[in-house]
């Protein structure tokens, strides 16, 4: 996940507010930022990468392009880059916000005139995908999911800034996916990054996971931790130590391993290798 940043003294959040920052080992994406204000008024100011923002407590209020927009908890608000904009409480007890920079890989410069006349966007699909890839952005080990989580949100953000881009559903492409299985069985342990399988199957990205999730359905970040942990069963019923297990079996840490494995299993790893008779 990379280190979070410590602000020096003088810099800190104020009594009641909390700030945390952090680039994950995702392409295209620039920064996650979550934040807790309570006094904190943005001035007006730029950035070079989208921001695409969600509010959790509270609501903000900003001005961009000289008209003010309101985002309550249930809005998506996707701010272009180099486009002024501010930014401030609308309630009393102020906000807490998720926030995530992506570049232009994700979604092209020409969408930016789009993106200010039309900022906020009341889609409850998107903002409950936008939460999941904040969560699978926060674990270090789950860059497969993230990258997959963010293909599918930056196509349905392209769906509506320009709806001319979205196309009929192509047919599912049966072999693209058992390829992909393939491909995921293979690098079971080390893993693979969703733009490498797309490039190396000449497939775009999100029809990469379309196409898998409806051949097996079930998503292919989903499948290959089965895979691993399923092998974690193995080698844990074979005497290996958890933390042992983990590396071995593909895990980023112990961590890692035993938050997928309670999920999957019911159980910790530990006390799953402890219960063998």
């Amino acid at each position: 996940m990379g280190t979070t940043p410590t602000a020096p003294e003088g810099l800190r959040p104020a009594p009641g507010q909390h700030i945390t920052a952090w680039r994950p080992q995702v392409e295209g994406v620039v920064e996650v930022f979550h934040a807790r204000f309570t006094e904190h008024a943005y001035p007006m100011h730029v950035h070079d990468a989208w921001a695409l923002l969600i509010v959790d407590e509270g609501a903000v209020r900003y001005d961009l392009d000289r008209h003010e927009h309101g985002i309550p908890s249930d809005t998506v608000s996707l701010l272009p880059p180099h486009v002024p904009h501010n930014g401030s409480a609308a309630t009393p007890g102020g906000f807490r916000k998720r926030v995530l920079y992506f570049d232009e890989s994700l979604l092209d410069r020409s969408l930016i005139g789009a993106a200010v006349d039309s900022p906020d966007l009341r889609d409850p699909v998107l903002r409950h995908r936008i939460g999941q890839l904040h969560t699978a952005l926060a674990s270090p080990g789950d860059t497969l999911e993230a990258a997959s989580r963010l293909a599918l949100i930056g196509e349905r953000l392209r769906g509506h800034l320009s709806p001319r881009l979205l196309t009929a559903a192509r047919p599912t492409d049966r072999t693209l996916a058992h390829r992909l299985r393939e491909l995921l069985d293979a690098r079971q342990v080390e893993g693979i990054a969703l733009e490498e399988a797309a490039r190396l199957l000449g497939a775009h990205p999100t029809h990469l996971i379309r196409a898998f999730s409806a051949a097996f359905g079930i998503a292919p970040h989903q499948y290959l931790m089965s895979r691993r942990i399923d092998h974690a069963r193995r080698l844990l019923l074979s005497g290996h130590a958890p933390g042992e297990t983990a590396v071995t079996a593909g895990f980023y840490d112990q961590p890692h391993l035993t938050r997928h494995f309670k999920r999957v299993v019911g159980t910790t790893p530990g006390r799953y290798a402890r219960s063998r008779a």
